[in-house]
């Protein structure tokens, strides 16, 4: 069978460097120049000089006679430690410029000569050291994503999914523009990046991990010229623009990306349906007892997911309804969750609600296997914590079809449009085993037959990349700026 020859590991690199720190300490503790151990063992400086550096690894014949020309044993020169702390520090250094950090840089590996002060050495060791400690932080394992999850939701439980100073950025800016309410015209969004010192430019070769791009010295904002898939080129300006309205810098934590972006899509939705204007149609759907999230949507011309956020933002501080909102990937996985309204959603031990399965017999599951994709599905679901009304909708996205559901308590139905439904379910997943568990026959038959592979949203499992743009490739973005940038 043919083989690789795999790299050297960490710690057989360690042992050519030490090896070779050694011998030039014996080396320059005997007085002995390079040529000179070189003509006693009868090979070339050079190689000798890859061996000190330990860029070669000796062979042990070789090293017999380098250790007697050295006054010296084979088991000393073996030894596992080095002699001293500057061998100590020229090694980790040396190993340093030789890993990720310094490749990750672009600092180019140099020769760590007498000349360099001890000091230099502990201060690059530490620097090094601080990096590689800063970007563990900044990688999130899922464990801190679910927590940084749960926090935010509690964040948004206790407020109402309702924030006032983000609102408030949101009436500035639209009464900076004269916008008169209703729905946010396309011209509006240019005149806020205009008022914002940003003019709009669409271009075919947007970078792919990019949804736009500010180019902060010249002034302009680059958008994709493709229609996106859901037709509205609106809420990638807004987008772009809440960031610069929000003074958001890099962040420093999973949790405060994640908060950043929340920020951001709250500002978004708080442009493109404003409150002052919004508040009154509800109040008004509410009166005639005819709320409709779809009716909230084409009011404003806006997605249905934009729409169903923007009631959860409204609905309990001006309405006084308390409310669930779900997002459910094609899989049945949970990918956006938020309630007040105290429904049980399952949870895992961190009481993290993304990522785990909706019940099959939640509302949220059930539209998927609705053959009408026209008009909206309604659905009484009864619960171990009482009966929920909740209103869905299936829509595509690049990861496949998502559910967007929002629900209230059964006693708060009579407001909304849709309570006449005759569709009932019952769920006890957030207390029973219900659906997690399949009938004891076929579980029986095939559980030691079947060997599935998950489907899951990649979102769910990726980390926070690092990097100055979270999950943006640099060299492209910053050749593309080089590219479109206007002639001096």
């Amino acid at each position: 069978m043919t083989t690789v020859d795999e790299p050297p590991t960490d710690s057989e690199e360690a042992d050519a460097l030490t090896i070779g720190r050694r011998i030039r300490q014996l080396r320059v503790a005997r007085g002995m120049t390079l040529d000179d151990l070189a003509t006693a063992v009868d090979r070339a400086p050079s190689q000798l000089s890859m061996i000190e550096t330990g860029k070669r690894e000796p062979k042990l014949t070789l090293l017999r006679s380098i250790a007697k020309a050295l006054g010296s044993t084979l088991d000393a020169v073996l030894e596992a430690e080095p002699l001293d702390e500057r061998a100590t520090m020229e090694i980790s250094l040396q190993r340093a410029m030789r890993g990720q950090t310094f490749q990750t840089l672009g600092i180019a590996p140099f020769r760590i000569g007498k000349s360099i002060p001890d000091e230099v050495l502990r201060a690059l060791l530490s620097l090094q050291g601080e990096i590689e400690r800063l970007g563990d932080e900044r990688s999130a394992t899922p464990e801190e994503a679910r927590r940084a999850n749960v926090e935010l939701r509690h964040l948004m439980r206790r407020q109402d999914n309702y924030f006032a100073d983000l609102e408030a950025q949101a009436g500035a800016v639209l009464q900076a523009v004269d916008h008169p309410g209703g729905p946010l015209t396309q011209r509006t969004a240019s005149d806020i990046a205009a008022q914002l010192g940003f003019s709009l430019h669409y271009v075919p070769d947007l970078p792919p991990s990019t949804r736009s791009v500010a180019d902060l010295k010249n002034g302009r904002l680059y958008l994709s010229s493709t229609v996106p898939a859901k037709g509205d080129s609106r809420t990638a300006v807004l987008q772009a623009l809440s960031s610069r309205i929000l003074g958001h810098s890099e962040p420093r934590s999973y949790a405060e990306f994640l908060r950043q972006r929340v920020e951001t899509n709250y500002l978004t939705g708080a442009m493109l349906v404003p409150e002052a204007h919004a508040v009154g149609f509800l109040r008004d759907a509410k009166a005639r007892r005819a709320i409709s999230i779809e009716d909230l949507r084409d009011a404003y011309s806006v997605s249905y997911e934009t729409a169903a956020h923007r009631f959860t933002n409204l609905a309990t501080q001006h309405l006084g309804i308390p409310v669930h909102f779900l997002k459910v990937h094609e899989s049945g996985t949970i990918t956006k969750a938020y309630e007040n309204d105290d429904v049980n959603f399952p949870a895992d031990r961190l009481g993290s609600i993304e990522g785990q399965l909706c019940c099959r017999r939640w509302t949220s599951r059930v539209v998927f296997d609705v053959p009408d994709k026209f008009n909206p599905y309604y659905q009484y679901t009864d619960t171990g914590n009482g009966t929920y009304w909740c209103t869905a909708r299936v829509e595509t996205s690049s990861e496949g079809a998502h559910s967007v559901s929002v629900g209230v308590r059964f006693d708060d139905t009579k407001w909304f449009i849709g309570r006449d439904s005759t569709n009932r379910g019952v769920s006890r997943h957030a207390v029973e085993v219900c659906c997690r568990r399949p009938p004891s026959q076929l579980e029986a038959q095939w559980r030691d037959q079947a060997w599935p592979n998950v489907r899951t949203p990649r979102t769910l499992l990726a980390t926070l990349p690092s990097g100055s743009f979270p999950g943006v490739d640099t060299t492209d973005l910053y050749g593309f700026l080089e590219e479109h940038a206007p002639a001096s």
